[in-house]
């Protein structure tokens, strides 16, 4: 068994991001998945990338512009976006809100690309 509250996460800045944080909620000792929580503060930037493995993502509060592929998403609180493997997707909290989700990945084996 396992609780823990939000605010007694360490919280870290993501390398070569703008405004952007993450804290991992899921404890060690799990071997399945990893549920983060990613934080864009206002004007806060993610580069485009690709992982390879699948996000599941769902918004806790503020809004973003995401893209996917070639879609551009409007994310707001209470979406659910779906990431597939090796689908480019980069995040700007451009709507003077931050931007705050949950972020459920696999604990296979990742790599992040940056993608021009």
């Amino acid at each position: 068994m396992y609780c823990k509250n939000i605010e007694d996460y360490v919280t870290n800045e993501i390398p070569k991001t703008n405004g952007a944080t993450i804290a991992v909620l899921t404890p060690n000792i799990d071997k399945d998945f990893i549920v983060r929580k990613v934080t864009l503060e206002v004007g806060g930037t993610m580069p485009n990338h690709t992982n390879l493995i699948q996000h599941q993502q769902y918004v806790l509060k503020g809004e973003a512009k995401v893209k996917i592929g070639d879609e551009i998403i409007h994310a707001k609180e209470g979406d659910f976006l779906y990431i597939p493997a090796g689908v480019p997707h980069y995040y700007e909290a451009c709507f003077d809100k931050p931007y705050e989700f949950l972020c459920m990945i696999t604990t296979k084996e990742d790599e992040i690309t940056l993608v021009d």
